[in-house]
């Protein structure tokens, strides 16, 4: 059982210069393509998350360098290289040396393109998003915060698995890239002595496609585009020949048949539920503390959004009763009275500077939503620290596992307590953001970047108090719009920190130093 902590309302100025002021749409991140601050020799011996052993996954067996079917392979390679064009060229500067984050930014904009509500029929009745019929209307998927928090962690502990599964299988066999056995062929990035078979890129290009293709099936034939503009600027980098990449495609396919088979099974498909289900929930919470959250909007929504996300499996929790937080303050009780008090004195005393911290934190619809926001501050700490494919798959598969857990733990906690948002129970009050659909406590906003913060604080020490800054910033943003009551901000707080330390042990435990 969580208890509550005070919460340090303390709004860092200028935190925010580090990254990008266009944070709403996903952006090309431009860096140089650099030499990695380490290899990680021995990161084929990490411990993984979606399988046992990486020498579990099968693949062929390397030629040797001195075979004739290898020198063959060399061959083939010099004339290939030597038909680059221009836009050939642009391409391996674009998905450049470390690829985990050009998939990562199609993730991104995948969930931007597809966070749009949809809207009621003329008839005023509401029809879902279904999987079984993406086509719609209207579109699956929706794409708001939880479902686009599951669909990176998918993305990113499979990128880490395969990645692991790569490495090992590279320092098994020690074959030399072929511009380290031919002083002939050019190399497009910067050196290094990391074994070209199997190849990392043709990993990360078939794992991201097939992760990304399960998540947005509308998007099959621009993925499959996308693969095979990857597979092509990896084939003309002068690091692999063909057999490298044949073997990371075989790692990919057999990591992304394991994720997906645990996604088919985490009980997703079951989150947004009839309208018979979501008022039982609301029912319950009224017979077990005299409350309910009301949806506020015309026509209303029958349902809230994903009420049953709360039960989805977690990665690193057993059981999401164990992160659940104390119950929020009775309706009417001085506790609440006095947040009463403070939202009105926000709303009569809203500065540009509340405004301005009220509309950067939003991520609303039509945006990579908050998971998205931090996973953007993770590419660009990636690249400031030089991190090798490997490593950055890493970070950003215990950013996500975290972040998907503390939104199953918030949504939890929303429709167990059913919490009405303020402007259900103050009445003639108005938010300066709009008004989610799904009950207030606690803040989703809080509770997510708390997460982050914790598990970017753990791989970046050096950013530690920053991070945690932006996260305090995240969650006195929705108090400053008027959408959450100060206790969602500071409950929500505390409770990403704590779901977050069942990541950070996993962390601790893999095998890797931080």
């Amino acid at each position: 059982m969580l208890t509550r902590i005070p919460f340090k309302l303390t709004i860092i100025l200028g935190v925010l210069l580090l990254v990008s002021c266009e944070k709403d749409l996903p952006t090309y991140l431009e860096f140089q393509t650099y030499s990695y601050s380490g290899i990680d020799e021995n990161g084929g011996t990490w411990k993984p998350i979606l399988i046992d052993q990486p020498e579990n996954v099968e693949i062929d067996i390397a030629a040797n360098s001195s075979d004739a079917s290898y020198q063959t392979e060399l061959a083939d390679l010099k004339e290939n290289m030597s038909k680059m064009t221009a836009a050939d060229e642009e391409a391996i500067q674009y998905w450049g040396n470390n690829p985990v984050i050009r998939w990562n930014e199609i993730a991104l904009e995948l969930i931007a393109k597809y966070n749009l509500i949809p809207g009621p029929n003329d008839d005023g009745s509401y029809t879902l998003p279904s999987p079984g019929e993406p086509d719609g209307p209207p579109a699956f998927p929706f794409a708001h915060p939880p479902y686009a928090s599951r669909a990176l962690a998918y993305l990113s502990v499979a990128q880490f698995d395969a990645l692991i599964t790569a490495w090992h299988y590279k320092y098994t066999y020690n074959r030399k890239s072929p511009y380290q056995q031919d002083a002939s062929i050019p190399y497009a990035y910067e050196p290094t002595t990391i074994p070209s078979y199997p190849s990392e890129g043709a990993v990360l290009a078939r794992v991201s496609r097939k992760i990304l293709t399960a998540m947005f099936p509308l998007e099959a034939d621009h993925l499959l585009e996308l693969e095979a503009a990857h597979l092509k600027s990896l084939s003309q980098t002068g690091g692999y020949v063909n057999s490298d990449l044949t073997a990371g495609l075989s790692i990919g396919d057999q990591i992304a048949e394991a994720a997906l088979r645990r996604a088919a099974t985490d009980g997703m498909k079951k989150a947004q539920t009839s309208k018979a289900v979501s008022d039982s929930i609301k029912l319950a919470a009224f017979n077990r503390f005299g409350w309910q959250w009301d949806n506020l909007e015309l026509p209303a929504r029958p349902v809230g959004l994903t009420p049953l996300f709360g039960q989805v499996k977690m990665w690193n929790v057993e059981r999401v009763e164990d992160t659940r937080p104390v119950a929020p303050p009775a309706i009417g009780s001085e506790l609440y009275l006095k947040d009463v008090k403070i939202l009105k004195d926000h709303a009569r005393n809203m500065t540009e500077e509340k405004r301005r911290i009220a509309n950067f934190w939003q991520d609303g619809l039509g945006t990579y939503t908050p998971p998205g926001h931090w996973n953007r501050f993770a590419n660009e700490f990636i690249v400031k620290y030089k991190m090798n494919p490997l490593r950055s798959a890493r970070t950003l598969a215990y950013l996500n596992m975290a972040i998907m857990d503390a939104g199953i733990s918030c949504w939890d906690a929303k429709y167990y307590y059913h919490y009405p948002r303020p402007i259900q129970t103050i009445a003639g009050f108005k938010t300066i953001a709009g008004t989610p659909n799904f009950p207030s406590y606690t803040s989703g906003h809080s509770v997510f970047s708390a997460a982050g913060a914790e598990v970017l604080a753990y791989i970046f020490p050096e950013e530690a108090s920053l991070v945690k800054g932006w996260a305090e910033e995240a969650a006195i943003s929705r108090v400053y719009g008027g959408i959450h009551w100060t206790f969602d901000a500071e409950v929500g707080t505390t409770q990403g920190i704590e779901v977050a330390k069942y990541t950070l042990y996993r962390a601790a435990a893999d095998g890797a130093e931080r």
